[in-house]
């Protein structure tokens, strides 16, 4: 039996997709939001039976965000979704701003509006 619905953003990386797994084991339908670039690779999930739904895409992306909280009713989410590695972010440091700063106010603002339009019983 399910316990509802989570989105894990950046879920498709070695610590995201061990995390899904811990979720998935623990009763929750898990949605993995993740861009699979460097970090995320679709095979770090494969090994995980069921539970979870990979969809591709940038936590950037508000109206994305917006979608999958609503139709997945989601009840919790957990970001994962960054660029993490410090030498990348010396050659090329504006990935590192939109992903871990302007995506996630992104993301954060799509699950605040999300949150804010529940109904009293639903939050």
């Amino acid at each position: 039996m399910s316990k509802g619905a989570i989105l894990v953003t950046g879920g498709a990386g070695f610590i995201g997709s061990s995390f899904v797994a811990l979720c998935v084991a623990s009763g929750y339908h898990v949605v993995v939001l993740d861009k699979l670039t460097y970090a995320g690779d679709r095979s770090n999930l494969e090994w995980i039976k069921g539970g979870w739904t990979l969809v591709e895409g940038d936590i950037s992306d508000a109206a994305l965000v917006t979608r999958l909280l609503t139709d997945h009713k989601i009840g919790g989410v957990v970001n994962m979704a960054a660029e993490s590695h410090v030498d990348n972010s010396i050659s090329t440091p504006a990935a590192f701003i939109e992903t871990n700063i302007v995506g996630s106010f992104r993301m954060l603002e799509a699950c605040r509006q999300y949150w804010n339009a529940l109904s009293g019983k639903n939050k």
